[in-house]
């Protein structure tokens, strides 16, 4: 008998690198409300008319230079991470894998959940700091359609993780093969967001007053589910662990669409650390649990070109957690602990 139940869910990947399959994804991903959180009207006419028909050419000979014989990297570890946790969970605890968007999707997930008929489901989004974009959007697809069930079990619902213990630590296993004092400096890059929608988190939370910047220095009840300061506060936690001294760290934001998302921007600050003299940095992503187009192209080739191209010689990127022995662990403890 099957008691308990858990749906890891992350965010998407094309089924393949085509520009159709591509596409697709784009589709779906961009006309999510919370992702483009715009007028429904302009929205549509923005992803259909104009982004998808030409991102999804440009993006695919991205997804071309990163995928792999078996497949795309994000699935990849993100199957072998359930697999591992198969292995760590007590046996009446069933596992089922997601994607926001594309396949496997939360719909067949969730149906195969309620043919076991569980007594409890415990819901993860692998996102570790909340955002409305990314978790919000994924546990509003998940809650729309477990509402729908004619019987709704308990359900343990894991909305952030970024400060919890085991996740740092299974950052900091991650980087036990990096000397940091080897470094010039180190940037602690996260996904980027759109600067109203931090302001619209604030506010739901009652601050009106928030600046995006010195309001995120620590965890407050104001911005507890602030993704910025979520960002901020994983960054204290790993650089008060690595020691890394005051002037030798950045945080940063990566994936920018225009100029209004949050600053600083890791090309920029990559940028400015090589004209500066630095030589080699090392760069965490710690938004990113499995390797993606972000952190294995964005950082790994991208950013490598930037700091070469204004004198620096070597970008590091520190591997994510991906399925690695402390992460499987560490989603362990989160989610039954």
């Amino acid at each position: 008998m099957v008691k308990e139940t858990i749906l890891l869910i992350n965010l998407g990947t094309p089924d393949d690198p085509t520009p159709g399959k591509v596409g697709k994804y784009l589709t779906q991903f961009l006309n999510d409300k919370r992702v483009i959180d715009i007028n429904p009207i302009g929205r549509f006419f923005l992803v259909n008319c104009i982004i998808v028909p030409f991102r999804r050419f440009k993006s695919s000979k991205l997804y071309q230079a990163i995928w792999t014989k078996e497949g795309s990297p994000l699935l990849l570890h993100s199957l072998a991470l359930k697999t591992k946790l198969l292995e760590i969970v007590p046996p009446h605890i069933h596992i089922e894998l997601a994607m926001r968007y594309q396949t496997p999707s939360i719909k067949n997930a969730l149906e195969n959940l309620r043919k076991l008929h569980p007594e409890k489901i415990h819901i993860i989004p692998l996102y570790p700091q909340y955002a409305s974009s990314s978790t919000g959007s994924t546990l509003e697809e998940v809650l729309n359609r477990i509402k729908k069930w004619e019987v709704i079990p308990n359900l343990n619902v894991i909305s952030k993780f970024y400060d919890h213990p085991k996740f740092l630590d299974a950052l900091l296993d991650a980087a036990k093969d990096h000397d940091i004092k080897k470094y010039d400096h180190v940037v602690f890059s996260y996904h980027g967001l759109p600067e109203r929608q931090i302001l619209k988190a604030s506010a739901h939370y009652g601050n009106n007053t928030c600046n995006i910047g010195a309001c995120c220095n620590e965890i407050t009840a104001h911005n507890r589910f602030c993704y910025r300061a979520n960002s901020m506060e994983t960054t204290r936690q790993l650089v008060s662990a690595l020691n890394i001294p005051e002037g030798k760290y950045t945080s940063s934001f990566q994936s920018r669409l225009d100029d209004k998302w949050l600053k600083p921007y890791s090309d920029k600050v990559i940028a400015e650390l090589a004209k500066k003299g630095a030589k080699n940095i090392l760069v965490f992503s710690p938004a990113f649990v499995a390797d993606c187009l972000e952190t294995i192209y964005e950082i790994g080739t991208e950013y490598q070109e930037i700091f070469h191209t204004n004198g620096g010689e070597k970008v590091t990127l520190v591997k994510s957690l991906n399925s690695s022995d402390a992460w499987a662990k560490a989603i362990k403890e989160i989610v039954l602990n």
